[in-house]
């Protein structure tokens, strides 16, 4: 089958979108692109992942999320606007709606999408969703220690340290630290105030 850009239909915006993005859920056309993103070390060094992927396993994820989306998670894929290319994905997980939290995890697929704005355009939309749509309270994430990068993203959207999991991760045959981060709805309000959005 063809890879045929998806983009929201003409003449109307898309529901969740930021910047140079929208998030649309996955489809099964996705789990290839999924498997060749997920494969590549580059990208899934920072993640939890310990070893490849094959479609199959992929396969069984898409049916475990299809079955969650919208009470355990939210998962979506981070397309550009301009053309409806994928570029990652981005979640919200271990959602607990009595408390107001989520966890959110989010990836750039290919190493050549990273620094392009992409990602933070990404966890703008999806912090305006959770705060906005899910009346979440609180929303965060781990980063690990060697991942210097991404923390300065997520400071840059509104994140902050709220500790650290010392040596809490394996990875290389090293233990990292994990740091923990978060952002509040009224801080999340107060930084879209000052910025626009």
């Amino acid at each position: 089958m063809p890879d045929r850009p998806r983009t929201p239909e003409s003449g109307h915006g898309a529901m969740i979108a930021h910047g140079l993005v929208f998030l649309r859920p996955a489809e099964r056309e996705d789990l290839p692109r999924f498997v060749a993103w997920l494969s590549d070390v580059r990208t899934s060094r920072t993640l939890a992942l310990r070893s490849p992927l094959s479609l199959a396993m992929e396969q069984g994820w898409f049916e475990r999320v299809v079955e969650r989306q919208g009470s355990e998670i939210w998962h979506f894929v981070i397309c550009r606007l301009a053309d409806g290319r994928p570029v990652g994905a981005i979640d919200l997980h271990d959602i607990d709606l009595t408390n107001g939290s989520a966890g959110l995890g989010i990836v750039i697929g290919d190493p050549a999408d990273t620094g392009q704005g992409y990602g933070s355009d990404a966890l703008r939309a999806l912090l305006g969703f959770g705060f906005g749509e899910l009346r979440l309270e609180r929303i965060w994430l781990d980063v690990y220690d060697f991942n210097e990068r991404a923390r300065h993203v997520y400071e840059r959207v509104g994140f902050v340290h709220e500790g650290t999991l010392r040596r809490a991760m394996f990875r290389g045959g090293v233990f990292h630290d994990v740091h923990r981060m978060s952002v509040l709805r009224d801080e999340w309000v107060a930084a879209s105030d000052r910025t626009g959005g």
